[in-house]
């Protein structure tokens, strides 16, 4: 009892400034959702992704495969959804409350293991930093809506974190439940696989050799549920394919950036804001194989940028597919945990205020999904 007490002792200062950086959006978002007369409890718990994974909590999944495009809801990963029926049986209110309130309490535990990444890499300096940049991120306020990204982080969060402390059973189970939240969860798994399976080249470990075996249970379980419940070996892809999305090496994310940088007059700003995440993310990624970062949390965001690099899938989301990808802000973290505390300020606070203005665009203005 005394050490997790201590551990949230240790973080509670990252934890409060989350919730700071994650309440200035809000509160920003409530000021414009009301002078353009609209509510913002709808925008955060019932639209888009949102109500693909309320109509899954209330009805269930396809049966067959289908031919309309954008329509098969076996798109969509079942561990959100299935936590949403079960608490919202268990606690008064709407599932879409409920689903909401899950996505808040997620993001909460994944800031908690966010920081305690940072902080045991580089200190607690380091990851307090860490964890106001990954909340201060433009597509940040996705973390308080109905969507599994803040479920998705947690679990990868932690998962990566019981890596880097040795405890590979737990990682391995933390990653079989990521692989049940989002199709980027054999990320997860791929890094705990790689751990254990250097583990083991040390040395003969029982528990590192189960971990290689859990760790990609939730990912390839749900998969071969798709493909049984379609009557095809890659009923998962078919469905993907009905939703314009399966990797090309990377061919339709360089044609959209073209487009956008070169050919486009008028860009729209978010799909510039997603362009920008993209580039930086590449960058960050160079930044983190230089600073030699431990394998695991390389192999997670390569894998994880692999996928939403290499998809040929729509442009506009990918911004929000990597919000997970937190490792990826550990240069940042690490530079102005040792940057003097004037300019620490100063790019924190343009940080916030820029992602409390595109969180509100992305949801008020921009036409689409996030």
């Amino acid at each position: 009892m005394h050490a997790p007490l201590h551990a949230l002792h240790r973080a509670a200062p990252a934890l409060l400034a989350y919730l700071a950086v994650r309440g200035t959006g809000l509160a920003l978002l409530t000021v414009w959702a009301h002078r353009r007369h609209h509510g913002v409890w709808p925008i955060l718990a019932t639209q888009w992704d949102a109500d693909w994974y309320l109509g899954i909590a209330d009805h269930g999944y396809a049966h067959e495969l289908g031919t309309a495009y954008d329509a098969n809801n076996l798109a969509f990963f079942p561990l959100y959804p299935v936590l949403v029926k079960a608490v919202a049986a268990l606690t008064p209110g709407t599932r879409a409350s409920t689903g909401l309130a899950i996505a808040v309490v997620a993001s909460v535990v994944a800031a908690w293991g966010v920081f305690a990444v940072g902080d045991r890499l580089y200190g607690r300096r380091a990851g307090i930093i860490l964890t106001v940049l990954w909340a201060a991120l433009p597509v940040g306020l996705v973390q308080w809506m109905g969507y599994t990204e803040s479920l998705f982080t947690a679990l990868a969060a932690w998962s990566l974190y019981a890596v880097l402390t040795g405890r590979l059973l737990t990682a391995a189970w933390l990653a079989a439940l990521a692989g049940l939240t989002r199709p980027t969860g054999v990320a997860v798994a791929a890094a705990v696989t790689v751990a254990a399976l250097l583990a083991l080249r040390r040395r003969f470990c029982p528990r590192a050799l189960a971990a290689t075996v859990i760790a990609p249970l939730g990912w390839c379980g749900y998969v071969g549920w798709v493909g049984l419940r379609v009557g095809r070996w890659d009923g998962y892809l078919a469905v993907q394919r009905l939703w314009h999305n399966e990797l090309d090496g990377g061919r339709e994310t360089l044609r959209r950036m073209r487009q956008l940088l070169a050919y486009d007059p008028t860009p729209d700003l978010f799909l510039v804001l997603v362009t920008f995440t993209l580039v930086a993310s590449v960058v960050l990624f160079g930044l983190s194989v230089g600073d030699r970062q431990p394998v695991p949390l390389l192999v997670f965001t390569a894998v994880l940028l692999a996928i939403v690099l290499g998809s040929g899938g729509v442009y506009f989301p990918r911004a929000r597919f990597l919000l997970p990808a937190f490792p990826l802000l550990l240069p940042l973290a690490l530079h102005l945990s040792r940057a003097s505390p004037r300019h620490r300020a100063l790019v924190l606070a343009a940080a916030v205020a820029g992602s409390a203005y595109c969180g509100a665009y992305m949801t008020l203005v921009w036409p689409a999904a996030p």
